[in-house]
């Protein structure tokens, strides 16, 4: 089958950054909010690690916001839900201190624009442990913006996390079309490469490359920008 639609990581493909530098800015700004309200910041960060691995495991019963703020008020009490409109508020303000700690690369969107012009269609297949806020400020970060893809996955509608096949299965199935017809794009070997056993064509962008099982990377086509781009030109 031929590529109809192309689906981008966001974290270290799009947007390149250091993802424990990153995750570190993010939890500190966090806690610098939260503490005034009662929230101790190691109490904080272990909750939302917590909240984080129930959407990992999340089997698409509900959505992983569900998932997450039923495992988050588990261990800060029904109450916390009544903050819900500070953690809204952080991720529209304080958040964007994070951009400070992410690279940029204008051949991002450069790459997308050139998708396009092929009349091929693009999403953002971005792990949905954040919510549409904090991605949207993400995209915007990489030099994009929303209305770029097609959709891009939010822990608001999605249901399941990477490396799951579901979640790239629901993907496809939103875009109306085979896995065989999607390439994925990204950094990370096990959650974005995990797409291939479903079917879908693969890139392993290496600028950020995050391989934490050590894989032998060769069996991918991998690259940076300008390999992506000379393989969209093929397609």
């Amino acid at each position: 089958m031929s590529i109809k639609a192309i689906l981008f990581d966001l974290d270290g493909t799009l947007l390149p950054m250091d993802q424990d530098l990153f995750i570190k800015t993010y939890f500190q700004l966090l806690a610098v909010k939260l503490a005034p309200h009662g929230y101790d910041p190691k109490q904080l960060v272990d909750a939302v690690w917590a909240g984080t691995a129930a959407m990992v495991k999340n089997n698409g019963h509900q959505s992983n916001e569900a998932a997450f703020w039923e495992k988050f008020t588990e261990l800060f009490g029904p109450q916390a839900k009544e903050d819900l409109p500070l953690f809204e508020e952080f991720y529209r303000k304080e958040f964007a201190g994070a951009k400070a700690v992410c690279g940029f690369n204008p051949k991002a969107a450069e790459t997308v624009a050139q998708i396009k012009e092929r009349g091929l269609r693009v999403a953002l297949a971005t792990n949905p442990i954040f919510p549409a806020v904090a991605t949207e400020s993400r995209i915007r970060w990489a030099g994009l913006e929303p209305e770029d893809f097609e959709l891009y996955t939010t822990y608001e509608n999605a249901r399941y996390c990477k490396p799951n096949l579901s979640y790239y299965r629901d993907i496809a199935e939103q875009l109306g079309l085979a896995p065989e017809e999607c390439l994925m794009v990204g950094n990370d070997v096990t959650e974005d490469m995990a797409a291939q056993t479903l079917g879908m064509q693969v890139f392993l962008l290496t600028d950020c490359l995050i391989n934490a099982g050590q894989k032998d990377i060769s069996v991918y086509p991998n690259g940076g920008f300008p390999e992506l781009q000379a393989l969209i030109r093929t397609l």
